[in-house]
């Protein structure tokens, strides 16, 4: 193959993931073409694993289920009732009560968004070759879904909405997933892939040396959920113990993965293609929250809007190097 590989990834980050739909709706906007088809492996955890799979579903005719712009409607209509839970569960003495012992949001909601959106579809089904992170409890080990494994083995076979919902089983914010799987007989107990791969890029680099061993060009273009700013300040979590860092340290996790899968990946590749400029091989397309931004279950209309700017802000922000992306990945 001459022409580099194309690996899409996506971070993981809850209602946020409406921000890298809005920067894929864009690139598929300029490109003409669909984004399963500018790739050739696609990555996702957790948010960005649920826009990974609706992007490589297929319709029935064959053609690709949704579009990115259809998937910002993902985020607007289905969202509030993915984080919906009844009103005195709200109030602050009861909700700080119930997540000591119960996650904050029940796997009822997301299941009925996750079947609307994918249906009977199959991860062999997957239009683009397809990784997603998730964490098997059991036997505390990374637990990574592959697309061309579930073609060539049945018992890797799963569901689409399945393995949505496995990557973003969420700590704290949702149960986990006991996945079954029938011909073996065999469960796996997962949660949110974001535990240790919130940013899937070198994980889905790695997984394209595998898929094509001949190739030596690799282009990844990498995109994150916003860059939270909200301050953790001593004379507060000084005095915290296990509930007061529940929450605080998932985002802590999460942010510090991705921030250093980036440095990596950014060393890696400027590396690789002998600079760091023009000729880089690693497109990272990330912008700093506000304070008031980074919770990853607000699903009000004003902060729907908010991240949506933000996404948009990218898109100007970046707006030559996005053009010099679709010429990358178009061969125009």
């Amino acid at each position: 193959m001459t022409r580099p590989i194309r690996i899409l990834s996506i971070d993981g980050g809850g209602i946020r993931g409406i921000i890298p739909a809005t920067v894929l709706a864009a690139l598929e906007s300029r490109a003409g073409q669909p984004i399963c088809r500018l790739f050739d492996l696609i990555a996702g955890t957790s948010t960005g694993g649920i826009l990974a799979l609706a992007l490589v579903k297929p319709a029935p005719s064959g053609e690709p289920g949704y579009s990115a712009q259809q998937l910002i409607q993902l985020y607007e209509q289905d969202g509030a009732h993915i984080f919906s839970c009844p009103w005195w569960q709200r109030l602050p003495i009861i909700s700080l009560i119930y997540s000591l012992f119960a996650s904050r949001y029940s796997a009822e909601h997301i299941d009925a968004v996750l079947h609307k959106y994918f249906g009977t579809s199959r991860l062999r089904d997957a239009l683009t070759p397809l990784l997603i992170m998730s964490y098997e409890l059991r036997k505390r080990d990374p637990w990574l879904f592959k697309s061309e494994r579930a073609k060539a083995e049945p018992d890797h076979d799963f569901p689409m909405r399945e393995v949505a919902r496995a990557t973003s089983a969420a700590p704290t914010y949702f149960p986990p997933l006991l996945l079954r799987d029938a011909p073996e007989r065999r469960q796996y107990e997962l949660i949110d892939g974001g535990v240790y791969a919130n940013n899937p890029a070198m994980c889905a680099y790695v997984e394209a040396h595998t898929l094509f061993p001949d190739a030596t060009d690799f282009i990844v273009v990498s995109l994150g959920t916003g860059q939270t700013s909200r301050p953790i300040h001593y004379r507060s979590a000084r005095h915290w113990g296990i509930a007061g860092w529940a929450r605080p340290i998932l985002d802590v996790v999460f942010d510090g993965v991705s921030d250093t899968v980036d440095y990596q990946m950014e060393q890696l590749l400027s590396r690789a293609s002998g600079s760091g400029g023009e000729d880089s091989r690693h497109f990272r397309f990330q912008a700093p929250l506000a304070p008031d931004q980074g919770a990853m279950d607000d699903t009000s209309p004003a902060h729907l809007e908010q991240l949506k700017a933000v996404g948009q802000g990218i898109v100007a922000q970046h707006d030559r190097d996005l053009d010099e992306l679709v010429r990358r990945l178009t061969g125009r």
